[in-house]
């Protein structure tokens, strides 16, 4: 019998993402706080733009970008936020969405599958994914629900189970 696999990648849809923003971008012209403030929210190339002409609202911004990140069950370990930095009489705010595991992400879950997952159990790393493979099935779903129980810094699913 061959061995059953599953990956371990880390995706984010880009249309989420991008209703995500469009639902924030909506909030924010329409709600009283943000009147006449020029407070926006765009894609500038791969990355997502927040301007305001206060620091707190900048922020409030990216509070309301990660409540409809959240509504659309986008993890927020997929999201990196630099600091609001003032730019002439502007805040702003650059966010980008993070996709792939890196090669130490990848590491530091095949060592955690290696040390506390069932016995014949082989993570692979292949790329920006991970493939873990096993002759049960059983044992599969138990490294899967070890890494659940585990807290990771990025956003982690599974793909490909066979």
């Amino acid at each position: 019998m061959a061995d059953s696999s599953f990956d371990i990648v880390s995706k984010v849809e880009r249309q989420e993402v991008d209703n995500a923003l469009n639902q924030a971008a909506k909030e924010i012209s329409q709600r009283y706080d943000f009147k006449g403030t020029g407070a926006t929210i765009e894609w500038s190339g791969e990355k997502i733009l927040m301007q305001a002409s206060g620091e707190e609202r900048v922020l409030a911004i990216l509070d309301i970008f990660q409540t409809k990140l959240i509504k659309r069950g986008i993890s927020l370990k997929s999201l990196d936020s630099g600091e609001p930095q003032l730019s002439g009489k502007e805040y702003k705010l650059f966010s980008t969405i993070e996709e792939g595991i890196s090669q130490e992400n990848a590491k530091k879950v095949a060592k955690v599958i290696r040390d506390e997952g069932p016995k014949g159990v082989k993570a692979l790393v292949q790329g920006d994914e991970l493939r873990v493979s096993s002759k049960s099935r059983d044992d599969l779903q138990a490294v899967q629900a070890l890494l659940k129980d585990k807290d990771f810094d990025f956003a982690i699913q599974y793909a490909n189970y066979r």
